[in-house]
Parts: C-alpha cells; sequence; structure tokens
C-alpha cells in the first residue's frame, strides 16, 4: 500500500481526526462562553446595559420566535444562568467527549436558539454567528467523538468485557 492511501497513510489518519479540531474549538469556545457569562457582574442582572434582560428585550421584536424571547423574560436572571451552564456543559462534554452526541445536540439547541432569537434580525445573515454555529454542531451530533474521548475508551471497554 502507498503511505498516502494505506492503513496507516497519512489520508486515513487525517480522515480518522477530522472532527477533532472542531471538536476542540467548539468546546473551548462554548467554555469561554459559559465562563464569560457567570464571571460578567452586568450580564447575570435583569436590567441594565450589557445585562441579559436588557439583551433580550432588544433582540424581542425581531426575533424569528418572540415568544422564545418572551418565555426567556419572565426570569432573565435564571435563563442567563440556564445558558451559561449549558454552555459549560456542553463545553465539557464535547472537549473531554463524554456523552459526546448528547453534548452536540446541546450546543445546536442553544446555538439554534440564539439564531432564531438574537440573531435572526442580522443582516447579511452570515454575519451572524449562531447559524455558523449549529451547521459546525451538527457533523459532531452525526459521529459523536470516536476518538480520543470517554465515549470511545467506554465502547472499546465495553467491547473487551470490562463493563457489563
Amino acid at each position: 500500500m502507498n503511505r498516502l492511501n494505506g492503513p496507516r497513510g497519512w489520508r486515513d489518519t487525517a480522515a480518522h481526526y477530522a472532527l477533532l479540531p472542531l471538536r476542540v474549538f467548539l468546546g473551548v469556545t462554548f467554555i469561554y462562553a459559559g465562563l464569560d457569562k457567570l464571571t460578567d457582574s452586568a450580564f447575570m442582572k435583569s436590567g441594565g446595559t450589557g445585562s441579559v434582560g436588557d439583551t433580550m428585550r432588544a433582540a424581542r421584536d425581531s426575533a424569528a420566535i418572540p415568544a422564545l424571547v418572551d418565555m426567556a423574560l419572565k426570569s432573565p436572571v435564571g435563563f442567563g444562568y440556564a445558558i451559561a451552564l449549558g454552555e459549560l456543559a456542553v463545553g465539557i462534554g464535547t472537549l473531554l467527549g463524554l456523552l459526546a452526541r448528547l453534548a452536540a445536540l446541546g450546543g445546536a439547541l442553544i446555538s439554534l436558539s440564539l439564531w432564531l432569537t438574537v440573531s435572526w434580525a442580522t443582516t447579511p445573515y452570515y454575519y451572524g454567528n449562531d447559524l455558523a454555529y449549529l451547521m459546525a454542531w451538527l457533523p459532531l451530533v452525526l459521529a459523536g467523538a470516536p476518538y480520543l474521548s470517554l465515549d470511545a475508551l467506554w465502547r472499546s471497554r465495553r467491547r473487551q468485557g470490562g463493563y457489563r
């Protein structure tokens, strides 16, 4: 077999680990986003410049689904904590490859909800990042974290009879 196409060739190795950079990027980004929200004293308030409540009120009339914003506005601080903790859980799960498909689905749902609310009015649409994040999560929803992950470790132990 030739070096590029053989069982351990460069192309096979690249294909094998193709989703790893995406996993690292999304995992680190979502951890950072969650920590940023949790440590920003202005964000975790119901009103005022830079608060989650202020952001949601500003996005309400231009959102694709204003009812989602209305629901969040019933408890903006609670919603802010839910998003921040969700981003942390998604990021950690994605980086560790722990319940990776579920973590990716959570990331996709967070991105979808942000796209349908906060980013919906962004024109042209490709200037808004939430749609791009949604699309980036989809390969991980489909493939999970088959390598360098806790999911892969558990899978290999089950195959070897380590877990029954």
